[in-house]
């Protein structure tokens, strides 16, 4: 559940007032309508700020992304939908692969976002990154012990695991890349060696994870970064740092959320213009004050908070991969047995 933090109130309203100077037209002659799969007190204070700076009025539905992709497809031509804004670049490329999208042509986007967070075809747009990164309790384990997500298949580890199920798309993608970086038969003994190791049966979120982590009951951990955040914000005290794994190879997992124009938009330049703005500096500010994430566009430096953890190297894999792998990791995970 995405939350905002204390100083993103602060924030807001000093953008809010420095927009407000620039005035806006009485009327909102332009509207983009958008189905969005994160939450209201996300993605509401980038497009008030957006409506202050170009008079373009902004209407929005919520649900989870399984919903919207639904209802997106049940609505066809008709749909009243000018965007769609979800996590994780597999539902992204589903999106894209159902034919709900089209591609986008801006330089502006081509310049603000890298091209490995982006699709290939040019359908979706990632806008916040988050690394699937190792989380390990500091009594029980030295960092150098750690080294990659391929290690935690190691004997050495057994009994000291703790994964989140595989039904979550997160770990679907991780699992997706590994079989594009090494193939499906050693991806598949790597998630063998990862079941052979757990603490625990696969837990439900990544929060869960980090507790019994916390708690001794295994020892590391894969989480996006962003849980870490949430979770020491709320008990700085639990016994827990952030590791980045791979670094000696790829780097580590990253994927996003993102979004992209639906096929059948009505409002199609506003909607453009929506999306270029979700890649400038004051939205992308924003993503990463508001959800611990990491700013898509390079230019912008992380929240002070996320920066404390260190930098690290990102695997350079287009994120599309985790889309257009995610079926064939599913059936790998089955397999071995990860469920």
């Amino acid at each position: 559940m995405e939350m905002l933090t204390p100083r993103f109130g602060r924030y807001l309203a000093a953008m809010l007032g420095c927009t407000a100077l620039l005035g806006a037209p009485a009327a909102h002659a332009e509207q983009v309508v958008v189905y969005s799969a994160r939450i209201e007190q996300l993605i509401k204070p980038m497009f008030d700020v957006f409506t202050k700076d170009t008079g373009i009025a902004v209407k929005f539905v919520t649900d989870n992304e399984g919903a919207l992709l639904a209802r997106l497809k049940a609505e066809g031509r008709n749909t009243p939908a000018d965007m769609l804004i979800t996590v994780d670049a597999g539902n992204l490329w589903e999106a894209a692969r159902a034919g709900l999208l089209q591609p986008v042509e801006s330089k502006i986007l081509d310049a603000n976002i890298p091209t490995h967070l982006r699709d290939p075809q040019k359908q979706w747009f990632g806008l916040s990154v988050r690394a699937r990164t190792m989380v390990y309790n500091t009594q029980k384990v030295k960092p150098g012990e750690l080294s990659s997500y391929e290690d935690l298949a190691e004997p050495k580890w057994k009994g000291r695991l703790c994964l989140r199920s595989s039904k979550k798309v997160y770990n679907q993608s991780l699992v997706a890349m590994m079989i594009a970086e090494h193939g499906e038969a050693k991806a598949e003994q790597i998630v063998k060696g990862w079941v052979a190791n757990l603490a625990t049966d696969p837990l439900s979120d990544d929060t869960r994870a980090m507790e019994f982590v916390a708690a001794g009951k295994c020892d590391v951990t894969l989480v996006n970064s962003y849980y870490y955040g949430r979770l020491l914000a709320k008990n700085p005290a639990l016994p827990l740092a952030i590791f980045w794994p791979n670094q000696a190879g790829n780097g580590v997992h990253v994927n996003v959320s993102g979004a992209g124009i639906t096929k059948y938009a009505k409002n199609e330049a506003a909607a453009i213009k929506l999306l270029e703005f979700l890649s400038m500096e004051k939205a992308q500010n924003l993503y990463a004050e508001v959800n611990m994430e990491y700013p898509a566009n390079p230019r912008i430096k992380p929240d002070e908070v996320v920066a404390a953890w260190g930098s690290f190297k990102q695997n350079p894999m287009n994120v599309a991969t985790a889309g257009e792998l995610q079926a064939a990791a599913v059936k790998l995970m089955d397999r071995a047995g990860y469920r």
